[in-house]
């Protein structure tokens, strides 16, 4: 098509100067694993600062403690208090979910949030058990040991995942690979959480109906299926009760919801429910009438439980999956919900921060009797309506359970279990947001589908297979994402030199003889096939579109590259063919903002010779005026020759 050289206007697009190897490599290293550049703060600093400064970073309660004040303690102090009226009720409860002895819910609860305060970096996470948790290690590890007829065995698996759980966690944060957890999309929680939670509502039919036998099975056909079956063992009584607290904590929660200022309303009615149902209990004997209770806990506080590790079990592979799930969960949701907190507060919390802390104390807390705690929302929410300032709030709510673990737990023996279903089912609603699936379904058709699977796939099959179809669809979204990026048409803009989607603005025209693509991602393996093709119907339907419209005929190929980030080998050799196949066709092509990394290949590829420096421009702008240039110059040319002709027949 010729060249642009007497294009006199054209800012040419440079090569950025080659770089080391290694120095690349390191570049691209900080890039993915040290985006947020936690190294600076040590530059210039003498070695006393800098370890002062290390061990600030990594146990980050020496940095704010010195800058902590009375006030801020009385606000922690009653949060604390508050959390702490929650947190016992709801340990025993969960613990109950988890097929577990009720007294680890309450170990839970101490050991593990004295370490996040001392680790942590969110100032209102209050650290707990969870149900989606206790629900996987039930409906995982319940399927190699039996809890009722090993229950040791058992116990020392759950401390086996637990630990696993804590590696697991603590080497994601250490090794910078925080990444891992994003791809557990919102749509994914959503609906992974909300099938978890449809679930554990339908298991608590056990306690509510006073049922002693109960399928070990997640899916919502087994677990109807058990319940219907044992219709003549059916307690009225207990149903009676779990019916009647079940009301009054959603009256709570109701209440509570619609004037903030009766959040401890919502917080104090599971113990008032514990409290209640165990006087109701004691008073009348129920237990002598099918209502079962808790029983006998015992006094004291965690007793170790590094010897009941059992790496060398035959079921240690299971134990190290579940180990992985369950730490991936609580991380997800843990992260989640200190940084929606922290969002409120405008701070900062730092994920491999988060993720180191999560790691340590579940780490310590298998050592000592306690199974996986994260950051549950039910009681976060609580800490921070509660008015917490910092992480003393979860010392103080530490404390109370240690209280309570000394000289309380006599006093919960006859608490019934229908209490403790009651309150699961109560907090389990709270996870059923419906109202964000509504949401996904209005912004992103794709996001509610993944949300639906997720969904389904729990409560139809079990929480594995809900988790793994999430993940497989939001993996194969990414996939078809980057493996079928987006191309479009740009048109300019009336009275401008702007140049954008003519599917987006209907006001903008295309420009006569030129074709402007846009490539919205990096060029590599694979997408190169289809983009290749892709552009390649492009260029015949506008052939075919200026053919019946009797418009002029199509003569350069405009690429816009703003988007492409970068391209590999294989991306280079699609240009190359691109190329070969648009002069084939007797056009032009010519590339617009390529970016650095782009034309870095580019050169060492020697495409831009095969090119020509001459149709690589810095704007759409100045690649069209440069094509309209060539276009007149090269009319001006034609009708030059038409007229000497005729002057020569003449």
């Amino acid at each position: 098509m010729g060249s642009t050289g007497e294009y006199e206007s054209q800012r040419r697009v440079p090569v950025p100067p080659s770089k080391p190897f290694l120095k690349s490599l390191q570049a691209r290293l900080k890039e993915t694993f040290f985006p947020d550049d936690p190294f600076r703060q040590f530059k210039n600093q003498p070695i006393s600062n800098k370890f002062l400064l290390g061990l600030q970073y990594f146990v980050p309660i020496i940095e704010w403690a010195p800058r902590y004040t009375f006030d801020f303690f009385k606000a922690d102090l009653i949060a604390g208090i508050t959390v702490a009226s929650l947190a016992v009720p709801q340990g025993i409860s969960y613990a109950s979910l988890a097929s577990i002895p009720p007294i680890l819910g309450l170990y839970s609860s101490f050991v593990p949030p004295l370490l996040y305060a001392m680790l942590g970096s969110s100032r209102d996470l209050a650290v707990g058990t969870v149900a989606v948790a206790s629900l996987l290690i039930s409906s995982m590890l319940g399927k190699e040991v039996s809890p009722t007829e090993n229950p040791k065995q058992y116990v020392q698996l759950i401390f086996t995942a637990t630990f696993f759980a804590g590696v697991f966690q603590a080497s994601l944060g250490i090794l910078r690979l925080g990444f891992i957890v994003d791809f557990l999309s919102h749509a994914t929680i959503v609906g992974f959480m909300g099938g978890a939670a449809t679930i554990v509502c339908f298991q608590q039919l056990k306690g509510i109906l006073g049922l002693v036998h109960f399928t070990h099975e997640t899916d919502l056909v087994s677990v109807m299926r058990s319940v219907f079956s044992q219709i003549h063992q059916w307690r009225w009584e207990s149903a009676v009760l779990g019916c009647c607290f079940l009301f009054f904590l959603l009256l709570t929660r109701y209440f509570s919801k619609r004037k903030a200022a009766f959040f401890w309303i919502n917080a104090m009615a599971p113990l008032t429910t514990v409290i209640l149902g165990s006087l109701l209990v004691y008073l009348t004997h129920a237990e002598k009438h099918g209502v079962q209770v808790i029983g006998h806990l015992k006094k004291g506080l965690n007793p170790p439980s590094a010897s009941d590790l059992v790496f060398g079990s035959p079921h240690l592979m299971a134990a190290i999956k579940t180990g992985i799930v369950i730490g991936i969960i609580g991380l997800a949701e843990g992260i989640a919900v200190g940084r929606t907190f922290a969002m409120f507060k405008n701070y900062h919390i730092d994920g491999n921060k988060e993720m180191i802390a999560f790691g340590m104390m579940n780490i310590a807390g298998s050592c000592t009797s306690c199974y996986l705690t994260a950051g549950p929302f039910s009681r976060t929410a609580v800490n921070f309506n509660a008015g917490s300032r910092s992480a003393v709030s979860n010392i103080v709510m530490a404390t109370a359970v240690m209280f309570t673990l000394l000289f309380l737990t006599p006093l919960f023996h006859y608490t019934p279990l229908v209490v403790l279903s009651s309150i699961i089912i109560a907090a389990m609603l709270g996870l059923l947001d419906y109202e964000a699936a509504i949401h996904l379904w209005k912004i992103d058709k794709f996001d509610f589908f993944i949300c639906l699977g997720a969904y389904l796939g729990v409560v139809l099959g079990s929480v594995e297979i809900g988790l793994i179809i999430s993940i497989t669809v939001s993996l194969l979204r990414i996939i078809l994402f980057v493996a079928r990026p987006r191309t479009m048409v740009l048109g300019n803009i009336p009275n401008s030199g702007i140049y954008r989607s003519m599917d987006q603005y209907q006001i903008a025209n295309s420009v006569p003889g030129i074709l402007i693509l846009q490539i919205d991602a990096p060029v590599f393996f694979a997408n190169a096939s289809y983009l290749r093709e892709r552009i390649s119907r492009w260029i015949y339907e506008e052939e075919d579109r200026l053919k019946s419209a009797g418009e002029a005929s199509l003569h350069y190929v405009i690429l816009d590259f703003c988007a492409v980030g970068s391209i590999d080998t294989s991306g280079i050799s699609m240009l190359e063919e691109l190329m070969k196949n648009v002069h084939r066709k007797g056009l032009q092509l010519v590339l617009a903002n390529p970016q650095s990394e782009v034309m870095k290949k580019l050169d060492k590829s020697k495409l831009i010779d095969k090119i020509g420096q001459g149709w690589i421009f810095l704007t759409v702008g100045e690649a069209v005026s440069a094509c309209n240039f060539m276009l007149h110059t090269c009319k001006s040319i034609h009708v030059a020759v038409d007229q000497n002709a005729e002057e020569n027949k003449v």
